[in-house]
């Protein structure tokens, strides 16, 4: 997936997932893409800093910086959000792409999904939309059907979201 194709899917995630964590469609949905456009589409862009330093698709497209980025909300409190975008990279990287990626690093050893197109298709932008769309799909399953797997802190707002349209449904 090039550049474009992280920004945008970035850009199409935090809509949804305000839209998700804020449903009426006020000014708390407005807020609450606000809150989380820039911090989801600045990891959309991270791992691709590799290109500049370290080897591409290894040095920082793998495991241990995802899980760095879903730490440092426990540590610092802020920058919840910008696992989800280092998250969705590697999704159309895997999936959106016909090269894969050493989730494992130092392993060298490259990971793919065989469904992928190359950079330069015609269809890259399709692809990315249809990731993105299934994407939304799961974290509103997530939120809505599992909020207790969600580690505390990393989705506070939306489970917090979830809990109050239940309470309103009456469940």
């Amino acid at each position: 997936m090039n550049k474009d194709g992280h920004v945008l899917n970035a850009v199409l995630l935090s809509i949804g997932l305000g839209y998700i964590l804020q449903p009426a469609g006020d000014l708390t949905t407005f807020r609450t893409i606000a809150e989380v456009i820039i911090p989801i589409t600045l990891g959309a862009l991270f791992p691709d800093v590799d290109s500049a330093f370290g080897k591409h698709r290894k040095t920082f497209h793998n495991f241990i910086v995802l899980g760095v980025f879903m730490a440092f909300p426990y540590f610092f409190g802020n920058l919840k959000f910008v696992w989800i975008g280092v998250a969705t990279h590697f999704v159309l990287d895997l999936a959106g792409t016909k090269r894969g990626l050493a989730l494992f690093y130092p392993w060298e050893k490259e990971f793919d999904l065989p469904i992928g197109v190359a950079v330069s298709s015609s269809y890259s932008n399709l692809v990315m939309l249809v990731i993105t769309a299934v994407e939304l799909a799961l974290i509103a399953v997530a939120l809505l059907y599992a909020p207790q797997y969600i580690p505390a802190g990393i989705l506070e707002q939306g489970t917090a979201a979830i809990g109050n349209g239940t309470a309103a449904l009456g469940t």
